[in-house]
């Protein structure tokens, strides 16, 4: 199996893709403490491919991955085409997920949040180069003691981790 060290994101592709830009922009600024290893770097779907051939595409991206993050904003909820398979594969494979509400929100957002999210082992944190950056050096080892524990449902951080980060 090759080596897993990549951060699948997933969003909505129409109308939050420019989240997804600022993580890569945060990732390229000397002068933001971010990064992340773009599982999306690794291959190219286009949209005018088949949804097999995308998926074939996505899933290796997925083999490659150590971290799943969902995006998630106005509409994530009703995406079950892509984002629900992305999901789906995630909780399968057994990855750590971190669900990033673009609204701010801090906790699991009921409203947004697609279902299967909210059922499965997941920390829900707000869109910030700062808590991202925590959750994506920290989660991954709570989420394997958590797992093995048979937990599961949303987590999140306290508000003494966001103060700790000057948030």
């Amino acid at each position: 199996m090759p080596y897993r060290n990549k951060t699948f994101v997933s969003f909505d592709g129409d109308l939050d893709i420019v989240y997804y830009r600022l993580m890569q922009a945060w990732k390229q600024n000397d002068g933001i403490e971010f990064n992340f290893y773009n599982a999306h770097d690794l291959n190219t779907a286009r949209d005018s491919s088949q949804d097999s051939s995308i998926k074939a595409q996505l899933a290796e991206r997925m083999r490659n991955s150590k971290l799943f993050v969902l995006l998630v904003g106005e509409r994530t909820r009703y995406l079950t085409k892509f984002v629900r398979w992305e999901i789906e594969q995630a909780i399968s494979r057994q990855l750590p997920i971190i669900v990033v509400n673009l609204n701010g929100r801090r906790s699991m957002d009921g409203e947004r949040c697609p279902s299967l999210a909210q059922q499965t082992l997941a920390v829900h944190i707000s869109f910030n180069a700062a808590i991202m950056q925590h959750a994506l050096d920290n989660w991954p080892k709570s989420h394997d003691g958590l797992l093995a524990s048979g937990m599961s449902g949303p987590y999140y951080y306290k508000d003494e981790v966001y103060r700790g980060l000057s948030l």
